[in-house]
């Protein structure tokens, strides 16, 4: 058994609100952390830290549960430049420019995949994401799929079955005879190696019913649904979702009221996961997080990386994001980047720093998490615990 303890935390955000200032960040000044291993042992103020094996002075600076990133692209090749210069140019985003990366994806070795895929992972990591899901996609057939999840799995257990991102180009003619595939022998394939399956719902790739094949025939091959739900125009994702019992509704931009309503009723069990990095890579409309979070919807926010529709590895970024065009507080940001992400993967042992939590944490060379969204665009992440391990 090995202990660190990190003393005089200029402010320490633990998301328990049992403890410091009551909020629901559960803030608590001058504070310490006691690191047991790879788990949280103690927080409270520096004056009271136990002794440990090891010590780390934080000199002020402020401590955040790391990021949980609840929503990813990664296991792909090549990259979109020439779409995103065109879209800045004035053509608008659709699901269609996903063929160019599938392309490119199965054209790729397991070799290049991977690398790729822990490049983008130590981008997150020097930004303080030390939990990420990410999911197939870019694959289409049977194999590929299925080679996706199993690098995925090697590096982290959040892994999501994507077959149905979009209709294969293989199946262009024959949308149903792919659907068939996605529930059949490409779940088959895929399943040993994920934890939740999804599916793209919006005009240009399944609609409603199919949707819901796919996802009932992954939840009775032991898999959780999440859903891409209602990014491109209104729809029936959000709807789905809450029937399902999905796990997260992700982007959620265009809602009627009966949507919102739906989420706020269901923030026990679906979580709405917006993705900023998309709006503003597709200089589309914003999600009203606003109006959720008064309807009582559970929120989380998270990347979205893919090499298509939002570029990004950054958590800090999208918090910025979420402040500045979605009308978040900084705290409401900072708990949906933590808690939130947490929550939309149906985990209690991540986005905190509660005794008994996983010891992930970032230090911020700032006094307050607040720095995340008053300097956007600053490198401010100063150290990183994965598991208990100093990782950055």
């Amino acid at each position: 058994m090995t202990t660190t303890v990190i003393t005089h935390i200029g402010s320490l955000v633990t998301n328990d609100p049992s403890v410091g200032d009551g909020s629901p960040l559960g803030l608590i000044r001058d504070a310490a952390v006691v690191i047991e291993d790879d788990k949280i042992a103690w927080v409270g103020p520096t004056a009271a830290a136990p002794a440990a094996d090891g010590t780390y002075d934080a000199d002020g600076r402020a401590v955040i549960p790391g990021f949980v990133d609840s929503h990813s692209h990664l296991v792909f090749a090549g990259d979109r430049t020439a779409e995103f210069n065109a879209r800045m140019s004035g053509l608008s985003y659709s699901a269609g420019g996903i063929r160019t990366t599938v392309a490119a994806t199965r054209a790729a070795t397991d070799a290049e995949l991977e690398a790729n895929l822990l490049r983008h992972l130590g981008e997150a990591r020097r930004q303080g994401t030390t939990t990420f899901e990410t999911k197939s996609g870019y694959g289409l057939t049977v194999d590929d799929e299925a080679r996706a999840l199993r690098i995925a799995a090697a590096h982290t257990e959040e892994v999501t079955y994507l077959g149905a991102h979009i209709v294969s180009p293989d199946y262009a003619d024959d949308p149903a005879g792919y659907v068939d595939l996605v529930t059949g022998d490409m779940l088959a394939a895929c399943a040993p190696y994920a934890r939740w399956v999804d599916v793209f719902c919006e005009k240009g790739a399944f609609d409603g019913d199919q949707a819901r094949a796919i996802l009932t025939a992954g939840a009775a091959a032991g898999l959780i649904p999440r859903i891409h739900a209602n990014q491109l125009g209104h729809g029936p994702g959000v709807q789905l979702a809450v029937e399902l019992e999905a796990a997260s509704a992700d982007h959620c931009t265009h809602l009627t009221d009966a949507d919102v309503d739906a989420l706020g009723q269901a923030a026990a069990t679906t979580v709405a996961t917006l993705l900023p990095g998309a709006e503003f890579s597709t200089r589309a409309q914003w999600p009203d997080a606003r109006r959720l979070i008064g309807a009582g919807a559970t929120v989380a926010l998270s990347t979205d990386c893919n090499p298509g529709s939002s570029y990004t590895s950054s958590m800090p970024f999208c918090i910025a994001l979420a402040v500045r065009d979605m009308r978040m507080t900084p705290d409401e940001a900072l708990w949906s980047a933590t808690a939130g992400g947490a929550r939309a993967l149906r985990r209690t042992d991540i986005g905190t720093l509660a005794p008994g939590a996983r010891a992930d944490l970032v230090v911020l060379d700032a006094p307050s998490h607040v720095h995340l969204a008053y300097r956007p665009g600053v490198p401010l992440v100063s150290a990183v615990w994965q598991r208990g391990v100093r990782a950055y």
